[in-house]
């Protein structure tokens, strides 16, 4: 492949990019290419599909051809662990990179999962993740385990792992446990009468799967346990509709926000680790809503 070529035939240049397998679905252009026009930046965001094990000959292959970073979805975000020359200590401790700068010819390696979630939390309900007593819906997976991690970081005071398969969520937990020894961590088994009753214990309920992007999917909670003081975040986002969970809570008078919000402020972490400068949120937010309009 000539990625100088490929580069080249974007007005402006193609020097940032996401790469997963498959890719196509990916928003992430619509809402930086806007954040790159509105800074005066000549350049220009692209999708790339990059084949499982092939993450660090591509990741070698952006750098000799001037790219200056990268995002890095599914099924990458593992294999780019290993691809990098640095790595900053949050992806370490999170497990995964997701966020790529090229600085120089050097490959360094970040995550915005857990800060871009942190930040989420913060602009939809007004309230900081280590005040909060928080369900994780789906524990076993990356993006479970970054959630947990990044809670058990900032002190929460309780987290409750529910997975179907008990015993990733129990290796997890005996994990986050070292990084927050005062956190009270518990696991269950990811049933409706085992969530339903740790929920009246908690603040803050996290959706980390991929269920609910099809309206046909199973519910993650009993929706006759959700209250209204609870405060949900679903990681999934639908272009066509609210998610189930968030229909179902938002009929329980409960707050809710959806994984829009997530992606908006990854894209804006990520861009900030690029640039060093800070992201302009508003004009990547009307390029995010623009691209949801069917």
């Amino acid at each position: 492949m000539n990625w100088d070529a490929v580069a080249g035939r974007f007005t402006p240049p193609a020097r940032l990019a996401v790469i997963g397998d498959p890719i196509a679905h990916s928003r992430s252009p619509q809402m930086h290419n806007p954040a790159l026009k509105a800074c005066g930046i000549d350049a220009q965001y692209v999708r790339v599909q990059v084949p499982v094990r092939n993450v660090a000959k591509a990741f070698r292959q952006f750098a000799a051809s001037g790219f200056l970073g990268v995002n890095i979805t599914i099924p990458h975000k593992f294999e780019a662990l290993d691809a990098v020359d640095e790595l900053d200590p949050l992806a370490r401790a999170l497990g995964a990179v997701n966020t790529l700068a090229i600085r120089d010819g050097r490959l360094f390696g970040y995550n915005s999962d857990g800060p871009g979630f942190l930040r989420s939390v913060k602009e939809a309900f007004g309230v900081e993740v280590k005040d909060l007593r928080v369900l994780i819906l789906g524990a076993g997976g990356g993006a479970g385990r970054a959630v947990a991690v990044q809670c058990a970081l900032k002190r929460c005071p309780r987290l409750v792992l529910a997975n179907r398969t008990v015993s990733k969520a129990t290796a997890l937990a005996d994990e986050v446990k070292q990084w927050s020894p005062e956190t009270e961590v518990s696991v269950v088994a990811w049933t409706d009468e085992e969530v339903a009753e740790y929920m009246s214990q908690i603040d803050l309920i996290v959706n980390a799967t991929s269920l609910g992007m099809k309206t046909d999917d199973a519910k993650l909670a009993p929706a006759d346990a959700l209250l209204p003081r609870h405060l949900v975040f679903d990681m999934v986002y639908r272009a066509n509709g609210v998610t189930p969970l968030v229909e179902d809570a938002a009929a329980a008078g409960a707050k809710t926000v959806d994984g829009l919000t997530l992606l908006l402020h990854q894209g804006a972490i990520s861009f900030e680790h690029w640039f060093d400068r800070p992201a302009p949120l508003q004009a990547m937010r009307e390029g995010l809503r623009n691209a949801l309009i069917v």
